[in-house]
């Protein structure tokens, strides 16, 4: 199965209603879907996630990751891998990580192609065919706006929902409190902070959180802020969530292994594909951890691919199942994997089909690509 063509297709799309988080508004989401065509005539589907900047992204790998590719066999995914990495020296992470994750994305959902198999069996994780799912995200955007969305949520049948929160704090702590009366004790609440908060003030949100029975707390400090996390961790009783901000396992590794982090939640689009993605959540499953793909404002190729990491993870907890509207996780490709739409009894269904069980829709990629 060897490669004969890459294409990096840069596309962007402009949000029915902007999503709000506590570092500002998102009006519109970019992302690179990526095609790997070979000789034997498959073509494998990949995404890197490219929030702003898509085009130069869709640039580097045409001129500096396509030719490491072709001409070698699509199966040979950690030498490829390997070889798109020494691209560039220094530290393992950005930009160069985001489009491997694509490259490595598509030449799994070739394999699966090729073997007949879903990707999620080619893993030989625990095999299930549904998985649960929580409601994401809830936006920090005005009372009214806040309760309304979770109302939706529970009328949708959710069992799990998941609130962003910010600034100032002690409206975060009267709107966590809010959410747990409307939601009642029997509904699985967790928040993200996007970073928002120093040590002081994610203590004193986390404090409110436990005292309400929330399930997880969710990057409220940077990433690269390891001593206040294990500072968070000594004091909160309940889970901190992280991981979709690191590149590699080596990143999210030490937070592991102490048990800092209750909840490892690692983007297949930015963490170096399903390779390395899968390599975080069997390193999470050794250390009793619970891992949950991160969907965030990628695309459907990202939520077909998670929902198979998702399926074969042995510490799975819960897959993020986006609620507001994206064109290019709804309109992209034939199935909408892991869309709300395809929500039952909170769960969603697992793709069956070879591969990642996803194909474009003819003129999608026309329709959203960036000229260049």
């Amino acid at each position: 199965m060897l490669i004969r063509q890459v294409e990096a297709h840069p596309l962007r799309a402009v949000l029915p209603t902007a999503q709000r988080t506590s570092q500002g508004d998102w009006p519109a989401l970019e992302l690179i879907v990526i095609e790997i065509h070979t000789e034997s005539g498959l073509t494998g589907l990949g995404e890197c996630l490219a929030r702003r900047g898509a085009d130069g992204y869709a640039r580097f790998i045409r001129s500096a990751l396509a030719p490491k590719l072709i001409g070698r066999s699509a199966h040979d995914r950690r030498a490829l891998w390997n070889a798109m990495r020494g691209t560039l020296t220094g530290r393992t992470g950005g930009m160069l990580v985001e489009c491997i994750a694509g490259l490595d994305i598509a030449c799994w959902d070739l394999a699966g192609k090729a073997a007949g198999q879903p990707v999620w069996r080619l893993l030989g994780g625990v095999g299930r065919e549904r998985v649960d799912a929580y409601a994401s995200s809830i936006n920090w955007a005005g009372q009214a706006r806040m309760e309304a969305e979770v109302e939706a949520a529970l009328a949708r049948g959710f069992r799990q929902i998941k609130l962003k929160i910010g600034h100032p704090v002690s409206e975060a702590i009267a709107w966590v409190r809010r959410a747990r009366a409307m939601a009642g004790p029997d509904i699985l609440l967790g928040v993200d902070a996007n970073w928002a908060y120093d040590t002081a003030d994610a203590l004193r949100v986390g404090r409110a959180l436990a005292d309400a029975d929330y399930g997880w707390f969710e990057e409220p400090l940077r990433p690269d802020d390891h001593a206040g996390y294990r500072r968070l961790a000594a004091h909160l009783p309940l889970r901190l969530a992280a991981g979709e901000s690191d590149f590699v396992a080596r990143q999210s590794a030490a937070l592991v292994v102490d048990h800092t982090l209750g909840l490892v939640q690692p983007d297949v689009a930015r963490s170096g594909g399903i390779t390395e993605t899968w390599r975080i959540a069997e390193h999470a499953a050794l250390h009793d951890v619970a891992y949950a793909p991160h969907i965030g404002w990628s695309g459907a190729i990202c939520a077909a691919a998670s929902l198979h990491l998702a399926a074969a993870a042995e510490s799975f907890m819960t897959y993020e199942c986006m609620v507001f509207d994206n064109p290019l996780r709804q309109e992209l490709t034939d199935v909408a994997a892991g869309d709300v739409t395809q929500l039952e009894d909170g769960r969603l269904t697992v793709p069956q089909q070879p591969g990642l069980g996803v194909a474009l829709r003819p003129g999608a990629l026309d329709r959203f690509r960036i000229e260049e």
